[in-house]
């Protein structure tokens, strides 16, 4: 995987990221979802290597990214902190503007990274998403039925983790034939107890902490600067629970872009090709 990339692990202060980077030209980060690793980006950012700088790094927590210890308000698992983590891992590359990808919980960081940092960040793509605050805004039966994770996972009262970790291939059903060469990276990080902590943290600081820093940024009229690009997968549920979901990113970016890949939820794996060229065309237009 990755061939060409270096893999190296950077101190960004408040944790130790593991990050495949390669390529040369204008900077991309690629931001994975949960319970994925930076491994889900292998057939899509060679694709992007030939003309462009990528960086995949695992978020902190995630894969074998360091773990910080938490706290009652589970903000080391906010998405502001681990935009903190973006910005400071581009610049100790040396990349001081650039464009960030996330899929899955990468577009809440994604989105944080645009909205805490816009003298840095020149474009945003977000895919199987909407912002966590206008998904709890719009939380019925029918998401609450399809999307009970969330509520599990972000708990305390009776931890997730004892559950998943007695059984982390149970739980976490993605197989060889739907991860192809990522598939083992991503076993080796549902085995490790730590990183299911700390992904449970991830979600508890989405029901709280990073719902409140939505709705606070949405009560002031924030919204994000730079040009932005939503996908979302075709065969996955975006449409079913929210029709159009460009009208929800209407509400915090101006210059929106968009539409669905034929694709289930696993993109990066199933669509790398249709992928890159929605990205390249993307990158293109905001390096000019």
């Amino acid at each position: 995987m990755f061939e060409g990339f270096a893999l190296d692990r950077i101190d960004v202060g408040e944790a130790v990221l593991r990050v495949r980077h390669g390529g040369s030209g204008p900077p991309v980060l690629l931001l994975h979802g949960h319970p994925r690793t930076h491994a889900t980006w292998y057939r899509v950012a060679p694709l992007l290597a030939a003309d462009y700088t990528v960086v995949c790094p695992d978020l902190r927590g995630y894969g074998e990214s360091s773990k910080p210890p938490t706290t009652p308000d589970h903000e080391p698992y906010s998405k502001r902190a681990m935009a903190r983590d973006c910005l400071a891992l581009m610049r100790a590359l040396g990349h001081e503007r650039f464009v960030v990808v996330g899929h899955d919980r990468g577009s809440y960081v994604a989105m944080r990274t645009a909205l805490d940092h816009p003298d840095a960040v020149v474009g945003l793509v977000v895919m199987d998403g909407v912002p966590i605050g206008e998904a709890l805004d719009r939380c019925d039966a029918r998401f609450a039925a399809a999307w009970w994770h969330w509520f599990f996972l972000g708990q305390t009262a009776k931890p997730a983790e004892r559950v998943i970790n007695a059984d982390p291939d149970a739980w976490y059903t993605a197989t060889p034939e739907q991860l192809g060469e990522a598939y083992e990276d991503f076993r080796r990080a549902i085995h490790d107890p730590e990183t299911v902590h700390a992904m449970c943290e991830d979600y508890r600081a989405g029901l709280g902490i990073d719902r409140a820093h939505d709705d606070a940024d949405r009560a002031a009229g924030r919204r994000i600067a730079c040009p932005t690009h939503m996908l979302w997968a075709a065969k996955d549920d975006m449409e079913e629970l929210y029709g159009d979901p460009l009208a929800i990113w209407r509400n915090w970016a101006d210059d929106l872009h968009g539409g669905p890949i034929d694709s289930g939820h696993h993109i990066m794996e199933e669509a790398p090709e249709e992928l890159a060229a929605e990205l390249r065309e993307f990158l293109a237009r905001c390096y000019g």
